[in-house]
């Protein structure tokens, strides 16, 4: 009896433990499905998600020795370009919510992980917010500082944060190339997917 009530508990934390495991997955190891309309907020949205389809996959599976390698000594390391990622993921994010991003703001303390974690989850919002816009002009970027508050229109989010956390998504594949891993040979960014 005794027997049979372990193995019994055993069988329960696994499964509780390999739910817990699906349900914390993170966004965009596979794109999502198109829209089924054209709006400018849905290719806003569309834009988003190929960043972070990039930006998963760009970071899945660093080491330690990736994320301190640094190309020359005036160059950020992996790490710190993940960060750069995360803070235009809250440009981006904000904007979609209608929000200033206000750089006064206490940002948690995260590890690496947690920090990727949290980027992916940011544009996976932005994303959905987003999609459902009936009117871009809404959202502005709006930035606030101890200078003062300054804001720039939609036009503003594209070509800013979200091309260039693009681009920096870009860096780490060529970086982590360099230091000996580089990404996962099977990534299709045209197809949103993993190659077969």
């Amino acid at each position: 009896m005794k027997k049979t009530l372990t193995l019994l508990l055993a069988f329960i934390s696994i499964t509780l433990n390999a739910q817990n495991t699906m349900n914390d997955s993170l966004p965009y190891a596979t794109i999502p499905d198109a829209p089924e309309t054209f709006t400018a907020g849905t290719v806003v949205s569309r834009m988003i998600d190929g960043l972070g389809f990039r930006y998963y996959w760009a970071t899945e599976g660093l080491t330690p020795n990736e994320l301190e390698y640094q190309p020359g000594n005036d160059a950020r390391t992996i790490a710190q370009t993940m960060d750069h990622v995360y803070n235009l993921s809250l440009t981006v994010l904000r904007s979609a919510q209608k929000r200033p991003r206000d750089f006064s703001e206490k940002q948690p303390s995260m590890n690496t992980d947690e920090k990727r974690k949290k980027t992916l989850e940011n544009l996976a919002e932005a994303s959905v917010l987003f999609k459902t816009t009936k009117d871009l002009v809404e959202h502005k970027v709006i930035f606030v500082r101890p200078k003062g508050t300054s804001e720039f229109p939609i036009w503003n989010q594209i070509n800013g944060p979200i091309e260039d956390a693009v681009w920096h998504a870009g860096q780490i594949v060529t970086l982590r190339r360099i230091a000996g891993n580089p990404i996962n040979p099977k990534v299709n960014v045209f197809l949103g997917k993993l190659n077969d």
